[in-house]
């Protein structure tokens, strides 16, 4: 498990509000090997997320470089990013982002449409009985619980067979038992070849993973194995 599937080197993202300059990154170097699970911490406005954002070919970074499983993609057009994210990338956010009026089935589907994989719809049923709702395929996301509802935003982001999963806060609106359910899950799938990034606030969500890189103001202030 030595190659590494994200190279970031120099990372840096400015963003301008009028005539002030705020760097989110500050020539932030990262390297997560393929099959690697890494939690990444620190405090609000550490650059987080614009740093999940970048991984996730969502933005671009304004300075360096960001090699992905062995490609510069760091100046592709948002046509080449789109492609490249939506066959290699999956997300799974806080707030879960799925259609409320659209059942499970629907709503996992829904990458395939803008991938234009046929295939991907014979894995659909598969991918929901992994991840234990095929008794509620037929459901409407807003008849789930929420640990049922983050359930189909894995399953949604696995159904393109990612090489890498991006995970924003995934337990950050669910009880104990079920961050649990939802973190053994992701441990599940990082069992079987997956590289997972997440994103969390939560030292306990963070034991689950290989490695912890915690960030403050936009830089590497320590990584370390997770206990």
């Amino acid at each position: 498990m030595s190659e590494n599937v994200i190279e970031l080197k120099g990372i840096q993202k400015v963003y301008k509000t009028g005539d002030e300059d705020t760097a989110a990154l500050a020539g932030l170097d990262l390297n997560v090997r393929r099959g690697e699970f890494v939690a990444v911490m620190g405090p609000s406005g550490s650059g987080k997320s614009t740093l999940m954002n970048i991984m996730g070919l969502l933005d671009r970074p304004t300075a360096g470089s960001y090699m992905l499983a062995g490609q510069d993609v760091s100046r592709l057009s948002v046509g080449k990013r789109a492609a490249i994210r939506n066959k290699e990338i999956g997300f799974v956010f806080q707030q879960f982002n799925l259609l409320p009026r659209t059942t499970v089935r629907e709503n996992v589907l829904l990458p395939t449409i803008y991938g234009k994989d046929k295939q991907a719809a014979q894995r659909v049923d598969r991918i929901i009985d992994e991840v234990g709702l095929s008794d509620r395929s037929k459901y409407r996301s807003n008849q789930l619980s929420g640990g049922q509802i983050q359930r189909v935003a894995i399953a949604r982001a696995l159904v393109m067979e990612p090489s890498i999963i991006l995970a924003d806060e995934p337990t950050g609106n669910l009880d104990t038992k079920k961050s649990q359910e939802i973190m053994n899950l992701l441990k599940d799938i990082n069992a079987k070849g997956a590289t997972i990034v997440l994103i969390t606030h939560e030292e306990s969500v963070a034991a689950y993973a290989d490695r912890v890189i915690r960030l403050i103001d936009g830089v590497i202030a320590g990584t370390e194995a997770a206990s």
